[in-house]
């Protein structure tokens, strides 16, 4: 009895989020042969790892993909969540996007001149796959999660949804990037005690001299700047703290509305959580960030003349606080830890050698040294906002051009890698 040979397709997505519908939606332009691939349904990261007041961090009229924008009536507003998984189904459906839902693809490997997927659906074999899962695959919570008390409810925030869902009682955060801070802050306003530990953030204020973040940072080319401008390791940097609305969040205003600021988590003695005496400086590193762009919109007004509204600003001082911060946290007084802790990438399903010994990709603006392999969605895969809804647009540009002129039998990836 003959084996029927795997189906053979052109291009194959991974993942039907913001970077594959980018890119699907690109390659349809060009009349390329192509399907993406999601374990899930389309934006399935948005449906199930995002709390229920969730709200994009970036402000609507930001909200772009190739051929699609936001154009309701509230542009200067900021996306539920919900509202951002209808957006991306209405991208999807306004191109036909082959997307098949349901398929994890658990190997992907070199094969004849191409690549063979083993999916869940069946094999594949390709001329071209794209890894398009992007930079919030698998939650990362550290190695000490073990050792805590079994009785201790723990959850990354990828699975925190509402106050309403921990068990009565005090809560710790570990984390104080966007998602830390804004759990925090929800879980202070619904009566609970909360403590935080701080470990690397950069401080943004929500809106300067009557406009928003983002839109400054549009202006001034900050968002397009790219991976070749920044220091070895820059790439690598802590996310700036916004929250999706006009309110400003920072560690100062949570611990004025009840928070009890730590320094980074650093060990467990039996039932005792330790933390460092880094709070101090680790403010005033964060908040640094945030006078430095202050003063570059200020530089960029005065020398456009720009007709804005001057805006004071007050420094932050000294507190008591910040030097008396608790070193230590018994777990006894904790009902629940949430680990704000941010994501990996699991790539090991990948049978190429493309990745470092940190398993993250190597690559020129997507391009492996892997004859027909790309990525896509990556933090400052060329630029700052590379993993943004309003920024992977350019490198899915980018990466269909190069699939377009590839020959169907391919060439080797090193030459591509190059020449990119």
């Amino acid at each position: 009895m003959t084996a029927h040979a795997p189906e053979h397709i052109r291009t194959v997505i991974i993942g039907a989020g913001q970077a594959g519908l980018s890119l699907s939606r690109c390659l349809t332009a060009r009349g390329l042969e192509h399907v993406v691939l999601d374990r899930g349904a389309v934006a399935q990261s948005w449906r199930t790892q995002r709390w229920d007041s969730f709200r994009l961090l970036s402000p609507n009229w930001q909200t772009r993909l190739p051929g699609h924008r936001y154009r309701g009536p509230d542009p200067e507003g900021f996306m539920t969540g919900a509202q951002v998984v209808a957006f991306f189904e209405e991208y999807a459906r306004s191109f036909a996007a082959p997307v098949r839902c349901g398929v994890t693809v658990r190997r992907v490997a070199p094969t004849h001149g191409g690549w063979l997927l083993d999916t869940t659906s069946g094999p594949l074999t390709a001329s071209n796959v794209v890894v398009a899962t992007g930079d919030l695959g698998h939650p990362r919570i550290p190695a000490m999660r073990a050792d805590l008390p079994a009785d201790l409810v723990q959850l990354h925030t990828s699975a925190y949804r509402n106050a309403a869902r921990l068990p009565a009682g005090t809560v710790l955060v570990v984390g104080a990037g966007p998602s830390g801070q804004q759990i925090a802050a929800e879980l202070a306003a619904s009566g609970r005690r909360v403590h935080l530990a701080v470990g690397r953030h950069r401080c943004l204020p929500r809106r300067y001299r009557g406009h928003d973040t983002y839109c400054w940072m549009d202006r001034l080319g900050m968002l397009d700047r790219t991976v070749d401008s920044l220091p070895r390791g820059r790439s690598r940097s802590p996310n700036a703290v916004l929250a999706g609305g006009t309110r400003d969040l920072d560690v100062r205003r949570l611990v004025a509305e009840g928070v009890t600021a730590h320094g980074r988590l650093v060990g467990l003695d039996g039932r005792t959580l330790a933390f460092a005496d880094d709070l101090p400086a680790t403010l005033a590193a964060a908040e640094d960030n945030a006078r430095r762009f202050r003063a570059t919109v200020d530089a960029h007004v005065a020398t456009c003349g720009l007709d804005v509204p001057v805006e004071p600003v007050h420094e932050p001082g000294d507190a008591p606080w910040l030097t008396s911060a608790p070193s230590t946290l018994h777990l006894d007084n904790v009902a629940a830890v949430v680990w704000a802790t941010g994501f990996d990438r699991d790539h090991r399903y990948i049978e190429a050698p493309v990745l470092d010994v940190d398993g993250e990709p190597v690559h020129r603006r997507g391009i492996t040294a892997a004859p027909g392999l790309y990525f896509l969605g990556l933090r400052w895969q060329y630029r700052r906002n590379s993993s943004f809804i309003d920024g992977v647009g350019a490198d899915a540009e980018f990466l269909a051009d190069k699939i377009a002129r590839r020959p169907v039998e391919g060439h080797r990836g090193a030459q591509e890698l190059a020449a990119a």
